[in-house]
């Protein structure tokens, strides 16, 4: 593994009562060590899981391709205060990674296309064709298969939000595969039961008090889609709540 680790430090947080400070996982659990080729962090929105990766980002210096001009409605100041009270450790010190997440990818691909402007075989690491000429989805694969073969940390938040499941399963066998040749590590946010399948994976849970590790039939999402698949007229059938 490059990255090995990465440890919380509740007797230092700002505040208690402020998302993502005020979650107990982070304050229970105060490490989680990274020793499989591929870590899973799993659970329902909200728990934390989108936070923790941006924030790795950040203390892993890799740069979020984010459109700066991009305004929110509202903003929550202790979200990106975060990532100052966590710690991470490497094995043979820091090594290069990327960030990926469907909702800022369309501004790394327009970043790319205004520098291959001047400078068109930097499209020759993505095929040789401009990310912004592919379908959404296409884009996203052509990403995966140049960017993945490289040595390196990669974090990835709900890679799966766009991917038909048939792409999924493309990913899977490649995260697979690069899992097992040993140069890339994988940090991944998902809900993506396709995915979670990885042999090759550990999985983290953040739907406990604590955060703790559990096995991929243990997890909601597969009990959920099991059961849909066996028995989806009882689900259609449940009332809305």
């Amino acid at each position: 593994m490059h990255l090995t680790s990465v440890s919380f430090h509740p007797d230092l947080y700002p505040t208690r009562d402020h998302y993502p400070f005020n979650l107990s996982l982070f304050h229970h659990g105060e490490r989680i060590v990274f020793d499989a080729p591929i870590t899973f962090f799993v659970g329902e929105n909200g728990t934390g899981k989108s936070t923790l990766l941006n924030a790795l980002a950040y203390r892993c210096g890799i740069h979020i391709w984010e459109d700066a001009e991009r305004r929110r409605f509202e903003v929550n100041p202790h979200e990106e205060m975060f990532r100052e009270y966590i710690t991470v450790e490497w094995a043979d010190g820091p090594v290069p990674g990327s960030f990926f997440g469907s909702s800022v990818f369309q501004d790394f691909v327009r970043v790319l296309d205004e520098w291959a402007a001047a400078c068109p075989a930097l499209l020759d690491y993505f095929g040789g064709h401009s990310l912004a000429t592919l379908s959404h989805g296409q884009s996203i694969r052509s990403f995966f298969k140049s960017r993945y073969q490289k040595k390196g940390v990669y974090l990835l938040d709900e890679p799966e939000t766009v991917l038909s499941p048939k792409t999924q399963l493309e990913l899977l066998a490649l995260l697979t595969a690069m899992g097992r040749a040993g140069h890339a590590q994988f940090i991944v946010a998902s809900h993506s039961p396709i995915l979670l399948a990885c042999p090759e994976a550990t999985l983290y849970s953040f739907d406990h008090e604590s955060m703790r590790r559990i096995g991929y039939e243990e997890t909601e999402h597969y009990k959920v889609f099991k059961g849909f698949m066996d028995c989806r007229r009882t689900y259609l059938e449940k009332p809305i709540s």
